[in-house]
């Protein structure tokens, strides 16, 4: 994916085991995570979630999609008290379309994995994309590249 290019729409299950169609019509940020409950990503979302309003009143929708099973987003929403849509993409195949699926390397060892990344789209057209970030501050800096 790459600025201007047009964004699929995506047809994936959310927390609560209900589908949610369309996410791209509209501002949208979309944000990838390895694992729901590991320390980085639990960060990360909740930097979302306390940004969130901000996020809110410039029109922007925001998504959190990870390969974890809607069980375990069910939770992680809960726990958290997060105020938008975690999506199950078990299959990696949004992953895949958003470039956020790849070679990673840890400890030495390659390995094919989700690449954390954000995404920033506006009436289906990607507008920002980030790839490689890191969890902790990453949503304050959005905030700010996105100036809201």
């Amino acid at each position: 994916m790459n600025v201007g290019d047009p964004v699929p729409v995506f047809d994936r299950l959310n927390q609560d085991g209900e589908r949610v169609t369309n996410i791209v019509v509209g501002k949208a940020v979309i944000y990838f995570y390895p694992k729901a409950f590991t320390p980085g990503c639990t960060g990360e979302s909740c930097d979302f979630r306390d940004r969130w309003s901000r996020f809110a009143q410039a029109g922007y929708a925001i998504f959190g999609v990870s390969p974890d099973p809607v069980e375990l987003l069910v939770r992680f929403k809960s726990e958290y008290e997060l105020p938008f849509d975690l999506l199950s993409d078990e299959d990696h195949s949004m992953a895949d379309a958003f470039d956020a699926w790849g070679a990673k390397k840890n400890y030495g060892k390659e390995y094919e994995g989700l690449i954390r990344s954000t995404v920033v789209v506006d009436d289906g057209v990607v507008t920002d994309v980030w790839h490689n970030v890191r969890a902790k501050g990453h949503a304050k800096r959005l905030t700010r590249d996105l100036e809201i």
